[in-house]
């Protein structure tokens, strides 16, 4: 059986859906790493700090990690059984964050810290809109990893 599954793509591709829905069926705890990496008012946990979470948590022997996070990445695949990548459209993850934003106006996604009320701002959506030319793991050169 599959133990450890980290679960990637852009906003909005369904990554917490997918990954409630599989700890369900295979009785695998989920980590949502937004929960995690985001402190109240939207603001980042620091560098060291985040690399010993994400640490700790592939240290577990059950898993289901979704979010990108490029930076602590490697550390989560050289743990992972599997990796699952959501290529999803550009206009339909454009078209999610939109939607879950008017969703959750003024409250918090079930996958975020209880401090950070939805938002949306340009920058999060120039950064969807660019995914997979910047962030889409078939991208990276070797030296990126």
């Amino acid at each position: 059986m599959t133990n450890r599954i980290a679960i990637i793509g852009s906003a909005g591709s369904g990554k917490s859906t997918l990954s409630q829905k599989l700890g369900e069926i295979l009785s695998l705890p989920v980590v949502h790493l937004d929960r995690f990496y985001w402190k109240p008012n939207w603001t980042p946990t620091v560098n060291d700090e985040w690399d010993e979470f994400v640490k700790d948590a592939v240290s577990e022997d059950q898993w289901i990690i979704d979010g990108n996070y490029t930076r602590t990445l490697g550390i989560r695949l050289s743990e992972a059984d599997a990796v699952i990548f959501l290529d999803m459209p550009r206009l339909l993850c454009i078209y999610r964050i939109m939607k879950r934003r008017i969703r959750y106006h003024g409250k918090t996604r079930p996958d975020l810290n209880e401090e950070c009320p939805e938002k949306l701002d340009w920058a999060f959506f120039i950064w969807v809109w660019n995914y997979k030319k910047e962030a889409d793991p078939r991208s990276w050169k070797r030296s990126d990893r």
